[in-house]
């Protein structure tokens, strides 16, 4: 973006010639100049990371991992009380929770992602990820916050990270924390168990 002192200068000797009068401008003239500046800052020079730059995310502890996920796909957070466990369902399907009268299906990403296994202690959480087809809790080993990332900020997975399919991840801060694809691990089919 380029400036024209030109006209900088034309502005500023009026602006100064208006202060030397005592005249303000008119309501409607500053009402011009407001709008006129609300354009200017909100016109996207390719410099600045535009409302659409940020992803909200929930950012979760995992086999002493830090990651994240796409706040837009969680319902709610609840803390890990007591599960039911379900016969005959692959090993990273922990159980079932009752959340308020709806039965909620758990799913252990460490087992999941072959990460390794932590023991369920008092910190352990459910954070219910949904999309329009599908929902179910996910455990968290801890919840460490909720913050807005930059997708700028998020560079493409390490093929070999932690065990864990490039095809869930969106990518790792510069921090290290891994944002996971939320829309990919609801709709992966072998989460979905299907009795026969």
């Amino acid at each position: 973006m380029s400036v024209d002192w030109n006209e900088v200068h034309v502005r500023l000797e009026a602006a100064t010639a208006a202060l030397a009068q005592g005249a303000s401008p008119s309501a409607e003239r500053r009402r011009a100049i407001l709008k006129e500046r609300a354009r200017a800052l909100a016109r996207e020079d390719g410099t600045a990371v535009g409302a659409t730059g940020f992803i909200d995310v929930i950012e979760f502890r995992l086999a002493s991992e830090a990651f994240a996920i796409e706040y837009a796909f969680v319902r709610e957070v609840h803390p890990l009380k007591d599960f039911t466990p379900l016969p005959g369902t692959p090993s990273f399907v922990l159980g079932i929770v009752n959340l308020r009268g709806q039965i909620i299906s758990l799913v252990d990403l460490r087992i999941f992602f072959n990460l390794p296994a932590k023991g369920l202690g008092d910190l352990n959480k459910v954070i219910v990820i949904r999309d329009d087809r599908m929902e179910f809790g996910i455990l968290a080993d801890e919840l460490t916050g909720v913050q807005a990332i930059p997708r700028i900020s998020i560079q493409p997975p390490i093929p070999t990270l932690s065990g864990i399919g490039s095809e869930y991840l969106m990518g790792i801060t510069g921090a290290g924390m891994i944002v996971l694809d939320a829309n990919a691990i609801l709709r992966d089919e072998r989460i979905v168990v299907e009795q026969d």
